[in-house]
C-alpha cells in the first residue's frame, strides 16, 4: 500500500475539494475520484492507505464499491470510511455489513474526519507521522527518505516502494505476484523475475550498513522483512 495515500470517492465537488484540502492539509497524499468506476481504476495501481467513500454515487453505490473491495483478496484489508447524508442506526448497520470500517455523517467535522482516518491506519498498522521504523531502518513515507544511524541510504524509487511495503508489514511473507501488484500495480505486465532483481538491488543497497539480511526469501513464496534478522 502507499503510505498515507487516501482514495477520496465523492461526486460532489464542493465536497470532494473539501476533504482533498482537509487531507493535504493533514498530509496525507489524496487521490480523488468522482465514481466508482474511476476508483476501480486507480485500485489497479499501487493501493492507497485507506478509501473514504460516498454512499450516494452516481452508477455503483459506495456501498456496492465496498463490497467489491472487501470481495478482491489485494484490497480486502484495505480500511473504508462511508461519508453519508443517512444517520440511522438501520443504514450504519447496513455500511458496516458492506464492508465499511467507519461512518461519518454529514456535515462532517474535518479535525474528526482527520481523527478517524489516523485511529483507523494506526489499527492496520500504518505509520500516522510519516515514520517508519524497523531493524534501525528509518523510513520517512512524507520525504520519501529512507536513513540508517543518521545516513541516508539512497534508493531508487522502486526499491523504495518495495523496501516501504515490507517496512509497514514486518514478518509478513509477501508472494511475488502480491509486490507485483502493490509496486506495479495490476493494469502493468511485469514478470515475476523483475521483484527477483530489484530485491537484489535493495539489499545491495542495505547491505554497507549490515541491514541486507532483513530482508529473506521465503522459498517457495517470495519474500518477507525479519524485523529482528540482523545476523550476516
Amino acid at each position: 500500500m502507499a503510505a498515507n495515500s487516501i482514495l477520496v470517492v465523492e461526486d460532489e465537488p464542493d465536497i470532494r475539494e473539501l476533504l482533498k484540502f482537509t487531507l493535504h492539509r493533514a498530509q496525507f497524499h489524496v487521490q480523488p475520484v468522482e465514481d466508482a468506476e474511476q476508483a476501480m481504476r486507480v485500485l489497479e495501481g499501487p493501493l492507497p492507505s485507506l478509501a473514504v467513500i460516498d454512499w450516494m454515487l452516481p452508477g455503483m453505490s459506495g456501498i456496492e464499491l465496498s463490497q467489491r473491495i472487501r470481495g478482491d483478496s489485494i484490497t480486502q484489508d484495505m480500511p473504508i470510511i462511508i461519508l453519508t447524508a443517512r444517520g440511522d442506526e438501520a443504514d450504519k448497520l447496513q455500511g458496516f455489513g458492506h464492508g465499511a470500517d467507519d461512518y461519518i455523517t454529514k456535515p462532517f467535522s474535518p479535525r474528526e474526519l482527520v481523527a478517524r482516518i489516523r485511529a483507523l491506519l494506526r489499527r492496520a498498522g500504518h505509520p500516522t507521522n510519516g515514520n517508519i521504523s524497523v531493524g534501525g531502518i528509518e523510513l520517512d513515507t512524507v520525504a520519501h527518505s529512507v536513513s540508517i544511524e543518521g545516513t541516508p541510504v539512497h534508493l531508487r524509487p522502486t526499491e523504495y516502494r518495495l523496501l516501504e511495503i515490507m517496512m509497514q508489514n514486518p514478518n509478513r511473507a509477501f508472494q511475488r505476484s502480491q509486490l507485483l501488484d502493490q509496486v506495479w500495480g495490476r493494469s502493468v505486465y511485469v514478470d515475476e523475475r523483475t521483484v527477483d532483481v530489484h530485491v537484489l538491488r535493495l539489499r545491495n543497497a542495505l547491505k554497507p550498513f549490515d541491514r541486507h539480511n532483513l530482508i529473506t526469501t521465503v522459498r517457495g513464496v517470495g519474500y518477507r522483512m525479519d524485523r529482528d534478522s540482523m545476523d550476516t
